[in-house]
């Protein structure tokens, strides 16, 4: 037996918990968008995701529900019909989900994870995959219940991180050159993720902190909803198309000012907090208002060498963004904020890196590769710890605002 990874399994799973606990059968069953999930089919997903891979291909055993194997697996089964599907209910998803577990514990107790055998076994791997599977999953199940109507949700808050003054707004100086990316041979990272390699960036220079809510108003003041100029021939049929004029969740006061809605919250806009729930398309155009541009992934990775988790609002403890320059993170080359509060956007495609091999399965990343998602990093206040680190690549299409997204300002030296 590995206590870590069951101390890391029971965690994410005590969270999951803590996160639907809210919910009435009838929250877990709705459907409140069609590019989210009900809860309840996450809750499926979940149990038959660690089925599969712990007990299915570790063990040999049948699947309890086979009848709706297909009903939970993503690629057969589009967000689109998953309120419509055959699901199974609340209860049973329960059921489904503790029985699974119990099942995968002993499992565990009788797998081999010495380092040098099976690479889907070797250090856990395979039991890591799982564990941060259902950890990626509750930061979309919030999404998904961040779209209820104010007070819809009342989300278990804890300790926010701690705060210390704001930081000065500044940009920091990199000379570039040649560097390494990605995630090394050791500890686990995803196939996207690897292999570490080489390449060469030019100088640069990057917001020491993310853009903030203020300074997005001031672009929104400036026209800069209203000015092709600023976007990008698809950033600007998104906006026309949409009618997007602020970012999600923000709504005029009626009396010339803004505010902003946090789940059960709904506050005057907060100009110094970080700004969230922006569009890729909104962030190219706000930075070319503020004559900058968004930084490649390769730039963001560098910049964040060693970026440090103390202090970051990470975990799903505040279930906001706080004010940029707070808390006690700051990575080697300066930058503050790189893991947590919101998910940055980068202006480089989700493409493979050089000598990319799909493992263990090509749909986690591999098929999005090469098509219109674009590349984000850093983590949001919703990104569980175990997934949190500076090589994680995340991704979605460039119109998606229900994601906890904001950006960071380069400038090309």
């Amino acid at each position: 037996m590995n206590p870590e990874i069951e101390t890391r399994l029971t965690a994410v799973r005590e969270q999951t918990h803590r996160l639907l606990a809210p919910l009435t059968d009838d929250q877990l069953v709705r459907q409140v968008d069609p590019i989210m999930s009900p809860p309840v089919w996450d809750m499926g997903h979940i149990a038959a995701y660690e089925e599969l891979w712990l007990l299915t291909c570790l063990a040999g055993c049948d699947p309890l529900h086979p009848d709706r194997a297909d009903l939970y697996d993503a690629t057969e089964t589009p967000r689109p019909e998953r309120g419509d599907a055959d699901l199974l209910g609340p209860e049973e998803c329960r059921r489904y989900l503790g029985d699974v577990r119990e099942r995968a514990i002993e499992v565990l107790g009788g797998t081999d994870l010495s380092p040098d055998g099976d690479p889907l076994t070797a250090g856990g791997f395979v039991f890591e995959m799982v564990a941060q599977h259902e950890a990626q999953h509750t930061e979309t199940i919030l999404q998904g219940l961040k779209m209820l109507p104010a007070g819809g949700y009342l989300p278990p808050r804890r300790e926010a991180p701690a705060v210390r003054r704001p930081a000065a707004r500044r940009a920091l100086e990199f000379p570039g050159g040649h560097v390494a990316l990605g995630a090394g041979e050791g500890g686990f990272a995803h196939d996207c993720e690897r292999p570490r390699h080489r390449t060469t960036l030019g100088p640069f220079r990057l917001a020491a902190t993310p853009v903030t809510n203020g300074e997005h108003l001031a672009f929104l003041e400036d026209g800069g909803y209203r000015r092709p100029e600023l976007w990008t021939g698809e950033g600007w049929r998104w906006r026309e198309e949409s009618g997007a004029g602020a970012p999600l969740y923000w709504e005029p006061d009626g009396e010339g000012g803004w505010i902003e809605r946090d789940f059960e919250r709904v506050d005057a806009l907060d100009p110094h907090r970080v700004l969230c729930h922006v569009s890729a398309h909104e962030a190219d155009a706000h930075a070319r208002w503020a004559g900058a541009r968004l930084p490649t992934e390769a730039e963001w990775e560098h910049a964040a060498s060693v970026a440090a988790r103390d202090g970051a609002n990470l975990g799903q403890r505040s279930f906001r963004a706080g004010a940029a320059g707070e808390g006690d993170d700051e990575s080697v080359g300066g930058c503050r904020q790189m893991l947590g509060d919101v998910w940055e956007w980068t202006s480089s495609p989700f493409d493979p890196y050089p000598g990319f091999r799909a493992f263990p399965y090509a749909e986690y990343a591999e098929v999005f590769f090469g098509g219109p998602y674009r590349a984000l990093r850093g983590g949001s206040w919703a990104t569980q710890n175990p997934v949190a680190r500076t090589t994680f690549r995340n991704w979605d299409l460039p119109e998606r605002r229900q994601i906890f997204a904001g950006m960071r300002l380069a400038w090309s030296a």
